[in-house]
């Protein structure tokens, strides 16, 4: 694996693209939003920390951000599909709001738990990326929330074990298999469908490196972590 891309960014006013707003909002205020999403690629080596890389923030820390979610990955094979898909040429790494854009790794093929070494850091895969309206405004596609889930391209986050100087090219090695039959798409379609499929619900809880939040609230539901 192979990391391709990075990048960083702070929060910005946006536009909100036409039909993209919420219905009640008054037509008199303009049409923005607030969001780190807009990411550039810095020069040389970043340093990383437990919540993230020097020079990246988050706009709205209740979902965003925090030691759980200190890095968001995107599959770098990803892209060329986007770009057949919506026929354009303009959606490139980073256009997710991704942190790090790998080349090497997908969904089905990383899994909750992995352990990953990158220049001086060591990170842990902790669970799928939702995506929010935010995404679907900064790319001007009303259905993307419902592409992302139906293709599984979603990202992953991933938790800071060892901070560290990481830098674009660099090697990402996997240095220890987390839940090694679970895998980002697994847990996305676990998480989505645990109504249904209760089974899974329950063979995700029993991820111990899975992100607390959804352990908590997997737990919450009956969906328990047993011994």
């Amino acid at each position: 694996m192979r990391l391709i891309s990075l990048r960083v960014g702070r929060p910005a006013l946006l536009p909100i693209p036409a039909g993209g707003a919420d219905d009640d909002q008054d037509p008199d205020q303009p049409r923005v939003f607030r969001s780190a999403i807009a990411k550039h690629a810095p020069t040389g080596p970043v340093m990383l920390s437990t919540l993230g890389l020097d020079g990246d923030q988050v706009e709205d820390t209740r979902v965003h951000g925090g030691p759980e979610q200190a890095l968001l990955a995107y599959a770098a094979s990803h892209y060329p599909l986007w770009r057949a898909e919506w026929a354009r040429d303009d959606v490139a790494p980073g256009a997710f709001g991704e942190n790090l854009t790998v080349e090497g790794a997908d969904e089905t093929t990383v899994c909750i738990g992995d352990r990953w070494a990158i220049g001086d850091a060591l990170v842990e895969v902790t669970k799928p990326r939702s995506p929010c309206n935010r995404l679907a405004w900064y790319q001007r596609r009303d259905d993307l929330i419902q592409r992302v889930r139906a293709t599984g391209r979603s990202g992953w986050y991933l938790r800071v074990l060892t901070p560290g100087l990481i830098e674009a090219g660099s090697e990402i090695r996997l240095v220890q298999r987390g839940c090694a039959d679970m895998t980002v798409r697994r847990a996305q379609l676990a998480m989505q469908q645990r109504g249904e499929r209760r089974d899974e619900a329950i063979a995700l809880a029993r991820c111990a490196r899975l992100a607390q939040d959804w352990r908590i609230r997997l737990a919450r539901e009956g969906y328990r972590r047993e011994p």
